[in-house]
């Protein structure tokens, strides 16, 4: 369903994490993307650079990673041959964050039946990340290396710009830091060039509103409890 507000846009976007196969043209992703580049950018610079994928670019390219995750969990010296282009959590977790991170990852797990040290559920669950969790579009977000850490800002509000959107369409995404681990296979696939930086990709499409996954709904901390007033 369509959201009618920029309110309910906002409050019914969730990370959908089972899709259908039910199609998106090339014309409302080409919409969106034009809508979400009217984003805020630190002197007009606009960052953003987006790869569109889908069916047999998009098999292949899930085909890929899902092997090479897969070869890691065989194999954990083989990690080392994989890296992301940046640091999306910091190296030492403290609280509230890894508190919250916790309560994230468990009640996650707990609605799908997984128990903790349960590593091959984990391992499939994790590598539906890999399957663009299903969906027949997976868009791929890179930005120009050299550029500094407040083009990252303006790529969130673009990002976010892209999600509401999609919720302005009918539409369902999920953002994923997880394909960055393997740039070193996406970015030659996606014919990125050398000063690209993947930030990250985002599965699109519709839910699969079967499915137990899409039932997850995360919390948030009221504005009372991260809000200073000053008079």
């Amino acid at each position: 369903m369509k959201s009618s507000t920029v309110e309910d846009a906002i409050t019914s976007r969730k990370s959908v994490r089972a899709f259908n196969q039910e199609s998106v043209s090339k014309e409302v992703i080409t919409k969106l993307l034009n809508i979400s580049a009217r984003a805020p950018s630190g002197t007009n610079t606009q960052p953003w650079k987006a790869y569109v994928l889908e069916g047999n670019a998009l098999v292949d390219l899930c085909t890929k990673v899902c092997a090479a995750y897969d070869s890691i969990a065989a194999n954990p010296e083989l990690e080392k041959e994989y890296q992301a282009g940046y640091d999306y959590y910091p190296t030492k977790w403290f609280s509230p964050y890894i508190d919250r991170r916790r309560e994230n990852g468990w009640s996650l797990y707990g609605l799908l039946g997984i128990t903790k040290g349960d590593k091959d559920k984990m391992h499939a669950q994790h590598r539906k990340n890999f399957e663009a969790f299903g969906a027949p579009i997976c868009i791929f977000f890179t930005i120009d290396k050299e550029l500094g850490r407040g083009s990252m800002l303006d790529y969130g509000m673009f990002l976010q710009s892209f999600m509401v959107a999609a919720r302005g369409e009918g539409l369902d995404t999920c953002p994923q830091a997880a394909w960055n681990h393997y740039s070193k296979i996406i970015l030659p696939f996606i014919g990125a060039k050398e000063n690209e930086m993947l930030v990250c990709g985002m599965a699109l499409g519709h839910a699969d509103e079967t499915d137990i996954v899409n039932t997850f709904h995360t919390p948030r901390v009221a504005a009372e409890e991260f809000t200073t007033w000053l008079k």
